[in-house]
C-alpha cells in the first residue's frame, strides 16, 4: 500500500516563502529555463550529506550545475548487467545527452559513508559486512582506496580515505567508454575535489604532485 503523508508545516511555509519572494522576483529566468532546457556546463557528484551544499560552495544559479548525490560520493565502475544503475545512468546522461564539459568529484570531511567503510575494513562493523546491507555493498566500492591508505597513522587515515573515495571514483569514471572517448576526445575533463565543511576549504587534486592542494 502506497505509504505519504502531507509535507510538514515548516516546509510549506518555506516553499510558499520562496514562491512569493525568490521565483516572484526571477520569473521569467525560471520560465527561461523551463521552456529552453537544461544546459549544464559541469557534472558534480557529491555526498547525500546535508552538510555539502554545491551551488553554495561555488555560488550558482539554476541550470548551472547537473548534480548527483550518493553516499561517499563514489562512482562504481563500468558494468553493463541489465541491472539498476543510478549513478552510472547519471554519468551516462551527463555525457551522451547534455554534453557536459567537466565532471567534478567532490569529497568533504567527517564523512560518515567513508567512516561506515573504514570501519568495515577494519572489522568493526559487521552489519556492513552482511550481504543485505545496502550501505556495506555500495561502501565495497571503495575498498580498494582503504588498501591505500591502511599503512597510514590512524589519525590521519579517515581524511585520506575520504580523498581516495575521490581518486577512486575518477579511476572508475574512465572505465566507461564514453567517459573514456569523451576525455581523450578533449570533449570532457573530469575534477577531483575535498571540501572541509567545518573550515570552509577546497582542494584540488593535481596529477603532477600526486595529492591535493589547496584553491
Amino acid at each position: 500500500m502506497l505509504q505519504a503523508r502531507p509535507l510538514p508545516a515548516y516546509l510549506i511555509s518555506r516553499f510558499q516563502g520562496w514562491k512569493a519572494t525568490t521565483y516572484q522576483d526571477n520569473k521569467a529566468w525560471y520560465r527561461r529555463l523551463a521552456a529552453a532546457g537544461q544546459h549544464p556546463r559541469a557534472m558534480v557528484i557529491s555526498c547525500c550529506d546535508s552538510r555539502v551544499h554545491v551551488t553554495s560552495i561555488f555560488g550558482a544559479d539554476e541550470g548551472e550545475f547537473f548534480i548527483h548525490r550518493n553516499v561517499a560520493n563514489l562512482v562504481p565502475p563500468y558494468n553493463p548487467d541489465g541491472e539498476y544503475h543510478g549513478t552510472s545512468a547519471a554519468v551516462e546522461y551527463a555525457v551522451t545527452s547534455l554534453g557536459v564539459a567537466h565532471i567534478v568529484v567532490l569529497g568533504h570531511s567527517n564523512c560518515g559513508g567513508v567512516k561506515g567503510c573504514h570501519d568495515m575494513c577494519c572489522g568493526l562493523a559487521p552489519q556492513l559486512e552482511e550481504k543485505s546491507s545496502f550501505v556495506g555493498r555500495w561502501m565495497d566500492i571503495l575498498r580498494p582506496g582503504f588498501e591505500r591508505v591502511r599503512d597510514v597513522a590512524e589519525a590521519d587515515r579517515l581524511r585520506a580515505l575520504e580523498k581516495e573515495a575521490v581518486l577512486v571514483s575518477l579511476e572508475n569514471l574512465m572505465t566507461f567508454p564514453f567517459v573514456r572517448d569523451a576525455v581523450e576526445d578533449d570533449r570532457l575533463t573530469l575534477h577531483g575535489l575535498w571540501t572541509d565543511t567545518g573550515e570552509g576549504g577546497l582542494e584540488q587534486f593535481d596529477p603532477a604532485k600526486g595529492g591535493f592542494s589547496a584553491v
